[in-house]
């Protein structure tokens, strides 16, 4: 037991450096290193941004090209990244990572791309999930 001691506590302090000060001096908006570990089977949360200095911000959605008119991988996203308490919640979907944008607003073509734009603003009294029509042909529903 005594020997195992050393080894330990040399691992102990080999270790801090990484895990105490791996932020120190970092940049702690919510980006997309930080998004990488969120995702789920078809989707992938490439990053977070905020709308303007508002303090709110917009979750920007990968889904899987494959599987981009399945309405059911949304769901789960805005399960996973939206809770019902939440007073403002808003996640946005491309299908191609190279349309998604790095700040919440769109250009035409990113725009154009956009598979599908989920917003709850319980301030406003909104609460909407609108289609592309590539994923919802109902032009009723899509946009």
């Amino acid at each position: 037991m005594h020997k195992l001691l050393p080894s330990v506590f040399l691992f102990l302090i080999l270790a801090l450096p990484f895990s105490v000060f791996a932020h120190e001096g970092e940049d702690h908006s919510h980006d997309e290193s930080a998004a990488e570990s969120e995702g789920g089977n078809g989707w992938r949360l490439v990053r977070k941004v905020e709308m303007g200095t508002s303090g709110k911000f917009v979750n920007l959605v990968l889904i899987d090209h494959a599987v981009y008119t399945d309405k059911t991988i949304y769901s789960a996203v805005i399960n996973r990244l939206c809770s019902p308490s939440d007073q403002f919640c808003r996640i946005r979907f491309w299908s191609e990572e190279r349309f998604v944008p790095e700040t919440a607003a769109l250009s035409v073509e990113q725009n154009k791309q956009l598979r599908a734009d989920y917003l709850v603003n319980k301030t406003a009294g909104m609460h909407h999930l609108r289609w592309s029509c590539t994923v919802d042909p109902d032009k009723t529903h899509c946009f």
